[in-house]
């Protein structure tokens, strides 16, 4: 009975996001939003709360994290990242400073105090990687000249965060400094390791992987994208650097076929994911804070899009991909959650969690909207200039 009550949930859900999908196509907008009230919908507060599938959801939304940046990672290769990396980092900074002020300020202004302060600069900071990856398939943006500029960016934030959740989590619990060093110093050093494999060895991994058997090649992909995305969270990194390391760890032809394997498994987890997070959202919650979370929402679309700005005219590209850089960084994502979550559960602010649910919620489903109705209008401005 659990089994079959499993299935019609399942079914149900697929079936509504097929549905979605297509209305989304048929109006010209991303489905993101779509899927993101489905998911309010279904979850906690919502019409119809699902009874026995949300474990498995959730475990097939961290899948559609994973895939997403896989397939984005497959895009580039070590030597590219390594150089956009170096070329931008003045650009991490900016957002580092741009995008954490907000958050912590905020924080200061309700009187939540410093350790609020912190936990609410990093949902302020972080843009989602998930959902920035699948703007730039569904619009077309992958091989733009300011794409390149959004991935290091992108990086730059994980890396940040390898860095930031350790001490966060130190802040929180009380830990001393130096057990916050060694975990900061442990999650540096799986991703330099993990980097400097795919650039000396990245021929090594191709021939391992390589095979003239589809099945066998999405078999030996999937497998070595999941097993480190795992290791790396194991070891206080973000399973999404992971698996982005994984991807432009290949390259060549091997690359292309390994994508055109994994796209349709990406896009069904890719909407798994989306769902699950408006799962996690009670609208009962989020209206008390509704009004904070729009202003804080407002003042971060005006602070990415300054950094992906800067970020891209620093690399020479023209105002239009400038534009789309900034527009890119705007949704956040489920990173977000996480760390208010952290901070709620040590003891901060009982009202941090509605205000970064609303405040993501909002970033989350306006970010793609924006993209696809202003990427008309960026062309036609783009030809006057």
């Amino acid at each position: 009975m659990h089994t079959a009550t499993l299935f019609i949930e399942l079914g149900g859900i697929v079936l509504a996001l097929g549905v979605l999908g297509a209305l989304a196509l048929r109006a010209g907008i991303s489905p993101i939003p779509l899927y993101l009230l489905a998911g309010l919908a279904f979850g906690q507060g919502g019409i119809l709360p699902l009874a026995t599938s949300e474990d498995f959801i959730a475990v097939g939304a961290e899948l559609g994290v994973v895939l997403l940046l896989l397939t984005l990672g497959l895009e580039y290769n070590a030597a590219e990242l390594v150089t956009s990396l170096r070329g931008n980092a003045r650009g991490g900074l900016v957002d580092l400073v741009l995008n954490a002020a907000p958050g912590a300020v905020a924080a200061v202004l309700l009187g939540w105090g410093p350790v609020a302060a912190v936990a609410m600069a990093g949902v302020t900071y972080a843009t989602s990687s998930g959902i920035t990856a699948k703007v730039l398939s569904d619009l077309g943006w992958i091989g733009n000249r300011e794409t390149p500029v959004v991935l290091s960016l992108l990086v730059f934030e994980d890396l940040t965060m390898a860095l930031y959740l350790p001490i966060l989590t130190a802040i929180l619990a009380g830990v001393s400094l130096l057990g916050g060093a060694i975990t900061v110093a442990i999650a540096l050093a799986t991703v330099s390791v993990v980097l400097l494999v795919a650039l000396r060895y990245g021929r090594f991994i191709e021939a391992f992987v390589a095979s003239p058997n589809s099945e066998v090649l999405l078999l030996k992909v999937m497998g070595l994208a999941l097993l480190v995305a795992g290791l790396a969270q194991q070891l206080q990194v973000s399973a999404a650097v992971g698996a982005f390391l994984v991807g432009i760890a290949l390259s060549g032809e091997l690359a292309h076929e390994a994508r055109a394997l994994l796209i349709p498994l990406r896009d069904l987890f890719a909407a798994v994911f989306f769902v699950f997070f408006g799962l996690q959202t009670d609208p009962k919650a989020i209206w008390p804070m509704a009004g904070t979370a729009a202003l804080l929402a407002l003042v971060s679309m005006v602070t990415k899009l300054a950094t992906g700005a800067y970020a891209a005219r620093r690399a020479g590209v023209a105002r239009a991909g400038q534009a789309r850089a900034g527009i890119a960084l705007i949704p956040r994502g489920e990173f977000n959650i996480v760390i208010a979550g952290l901070a709620v559960a040590a003891g901060a602010h009982p009202d941090l969690g509605p205000l970064a649910a609303g405040y993501v919620l909002i970033l989350a489903a306006f970010g793609p909207l924006a993209a696809r109705l202003l990427q008309p209008l960026i062309t036609v401005v783009a030809r006057r200039a």
